[in-house]
């Protein structure tokens, strides 16, 4: 049972879009808390929560992806 090269390529580009936002988004969050008083307090904690939320679908869909290719449908 051979992976499909181009299919397991498509899920790995995924996760590896995932990773930095695993990181990028719980920094933005912090940094919209430790600054609560500022006047973009909500637009930031948004932005942060938005990008948490991508790299979980992004992780889900590469890690599915993966397994297509592994596994077939």
């Amino acid at each position: 049972m051979m992976a499909d090269k181009n299919i397991l390529n498509r899920g790995i580009k995924y996760l590896v879009w995932a990773v930095p936002l695993f990181f990028i988004g719980p920094s933005i969050i912090h940094s919209a808390f430790k600054n609560q008083g500022h006047v973009l307090f909500i637009p930031i904690l948004g932005i942060g929560a938005v990008i948490c939320i991508m790299a979980t679908i992004l992780m889900f869909r590469g890690l599915r992806t993966i397994v297509k290719s592994l596994f077939g449908d």
